[in-house]
């Protein structure tokens, strides 16, 4: 049976098939021009001047390449890069052990980044910019602060919330980047490279196909062209066509527009359920089975950005292009109709 969220599942990346298909430099890295130029030239400088990178801070949706920059980043700069993510922080001896064990110039990449406990986050502060750590040795009478110190290091965070960081923390970044969608003239060179990489057969109007239903994300067009590959494979003669992929898109309920089943499942219960809004996004949560931070981190970004939906301060509201998507009329006075 097929499932009922195929992007959200395609958002899962397969870790192997993503470091073979990870570009390992910046010339081989497609889209995000401005980002791109910036973190060239800081890093052409820090080599000159001997120095290690200043910390920077990826933002952006997930799918659009914070790891990956972050490995090349790390690679440009012949550091080593250790990774981790602030879920796996629990204890500020985690993190201590992780700050003890860097060497000078290596690269430390905190995943979600904006999930750290406040606590924690609070050791950080004096390792970024003093490259001190201030850890408390016993308990009760007993307990004492010994100063450590560090070596220089980068620290690259990566986040799909900027705005649940703190500004002390924020203010620690020396750059900050933010990576938006990629357009589909990027994609195609994307969906092109990783055919190639995958030895997949595939013309420029297979790629196409593939790369305007992916919502400009290319964790996604990795995981739909794999999907094609399969059906391309078994329904035909191994060859991605146009015709060829329009058809294994299909059967994955992705649509013209790359929205899924999902998606139109959200449009269609603010409109028939909550009278085309304004909805809470727990609310509008509970109506599709779905997690709030999903909807809010994987879904609503591209609803938004495509003009399906608006966010308000009372909540979700559909605007006139979702009732034009699903076939339904606005109702005469709803907040919807005035969109």
């Amino acid at each position: 049976m097929m499932s009922e969220r195929p992007l959200a599942n395609l958002n899962k990346p397969d870790v192997a098939l993503e470091m073979t298909l990870r570009p390992s430099l910046f010339s081989d890295f497609t889209g995000q021009p401005k980002v791109k130029e910036r973190l060239e030239i800081s890093v052409a400088a820090a080599l000159q001047r001997g120095e290690s990178l200043d910390h920077i801070l990826l933002c952006g949706p997930p799918g659009l390449g914070k790891t990956t920059i972050a490995n090349i980043l790390a690679r440009a700069m012949n550091a080593n890069v250790k990774a981790t993510s602030g879920p796996t922080i629990e204890k500020a001896s985690d993190l201590a052990g992780l700050l003890t064990n860097l060497e000078a110039g290596d690269v430390l990449f905190i995943d979600e980044i904006h999930r750290l406990q406040k606590t924690i986050e609070e050791y950080l502060y004096p390792a970024m910019e003093d490259f001190k750590l201030d850890i408390i040795i016993d308990q009760g009478p007993n307990a004492r602060s010994v100063r450590l110190n560090l070596p220089r290091f980068t620290l690259i965070g990566a986040t799909t919330r900027s705005g649940l960081l703190s500004a002390p923390l924020l203010t620690r970044f020396g750059m900050r980047e933010r990576l938006d969608y990629y357009c589909v003239a990027d994609m195609d060179k994307i969906v092109l490279r990783s055919a190639n990489l995958l030895n997949v057969e595939i013309d420029p109007a297979g790629a196409h196909e593939i790369a305007r239903r992916c919502r400009g994300t290319p964790r996604i067009s990795n995981n739909l062209l794999r999907r094609v590959r399969d059906y391309a494979q078994v329904r035909h003669d191994g060859r991605i066509t146009a015709e060829v992929a329009d058809k294994a898109l299909a059967m994955l309920e992705i649509d013209e527009n790359g929205l899924d089943e999902m998606d139109k499942r959200i449009l269609e219960s603010i409109i028939v359920k909550f009278g085309g809004g304004p909805v809470g996004v727990n609310s509008l949560a509970v109506a599709v089975g779905e997690e709030p931070d999903t909807i809010e981190e994987v879904y609503e970004p591209y609803l938004i950005m495509e003009g399906y939906l608006n966010r308000t301060a009372q909540g979700r509201i559909a605007t006139e292009l979702s009732y034009q998507k699903l076939g339904l009329k606005p109702k005469t006075g709803s907040q919807s109709a005035l969109f």
